[in-house]
Parts: structure tokens; sequence; C-alpha cells
């Protein structure tokens, strides 16, 4: 008989939150639940933010949220399931960025919070209470948590940095002249 300690209980429940808090987001994104806009309100959204196009970001982030949350619940692939979630959580902090630290303020304090919560899951793993203690580490191994960082790292800085070339061009563009010559 297995014997859980400590640390399988902290694991599982903070798997189980932050899992479900990013399922939840997720699946705003993806099918408009608990009040999100769908992919074609939340598409209509990212484009809004620099995101472009709209609907293929709100797919993307959707999924990463929805998949990585549930699988972090889970404790599945939590390599892959921690990164994309952390992945997608600092395109949310890049766009929260400007407006400070602090949520209260629209900051990015939050999407923060989840994507280190999300990394830290997935550099620690999910603990023996876990589908990937159960199916033996099949995809929960050691070489995986870098690989599945420098992908999605790599991934999120080019989706990131063209995000931020858009916003930077448009406010370019969008700028009046303050003196008539």
């Amino acid at each position: 008989m297995t014997c859980y300690d400590r640390n399988d209980l902290g694991l599982l429940l903070l798997r189980l939150g932050t899992g479900g808090v990013l399922a939840a987001h997720g699946a705003q994104k993806l099918f408009g639940w608990f009040g999100g806009g769908g992919i074609e309100g939340t598409g209509a959204a990212m484009e809004a933010m620099g995101y472009s196009p709209g609907k293929q970001s709100a797919v993307m982030a959707g999924l990463s949220e929805a998949g990585g949350g549930a699988l972090l619940a889970l404790g599945l692939a939590t390599p892959a399931a921690g990164a994309a979630a952390a992945g997608a959580m600092a395109g949310a902090t890049a766009v929260h960025a400007p407006n400070g630290f602090f949520a209260a303020g629209g900051g990015y304090e939050y999407a923060a919070s989840l994507a280190l919560t999300a990394a830290g899951l997935a550099v620690t793993g999910p603990g023996r209470i876990s589908l990937d203690h159960a199916l033996g580490h099949a995809v929960n191994r050691g070489w995986m948590v870098p690989a599945a960082f420098a992908v999605t790292g790599a991934a999120t800085a080019v989706v990131i940095g063209l995000r931020n070339r858009r916003v930077r061009e448009a406010a370019e563009f969008g700028q009046e002249t303050l003196f008539d010559e």
C-alpha cells in the first residue's frame, strides 16, 4: 500500500488549483463558457491586443490554457503541460505589463503568478498522486523538461516579439502631429 506524503498532497493541490483555473480560462476562449467570448469574441480581442491573426491566436491560447491546465490537473505530460500553460500566460503578461505589476491596476500580477506556478510544476513534477506516476512517467522524463521549455520559450518569444512590433507600429502610425510647420 502506498502512503502519500505532504509533498504529494501539496503538489496535487497546486495542480488541481492551477490546472483548474487555466482550463477554465481556456474554455472561455474556446467555447465561450464562464462568460468568455468564444473563438469569435476572443479572436477580435486578441487582434485588438496585437496578436494577429486573432482567431488563430485565440485558438492557440485557448488550447494552451485549456489543454495545459487539464493535463496539469491530471498530472499527465507535466513538462509539456506546464510549459504550454506558462507560455500562454507569458503572452498575457506581455499585454498587461504596461499597466504595472498589480492586477488591481490592470497589471500582470495574476498572469505571472499562473505562469510561474505552471512552470514550477513542470520542473518539480506532478508527485505520486498523478497519471504520470500511474503510467510510469512515460511522458514525464527528465529530458522532457528542458525540451518543453526550449520549444515553448522559442515559440513564445517569436509570438510576443511579433505582437510587440505590431503594437509599436500601430502607435507610431496612429500618432498625431504635435506642431504644424
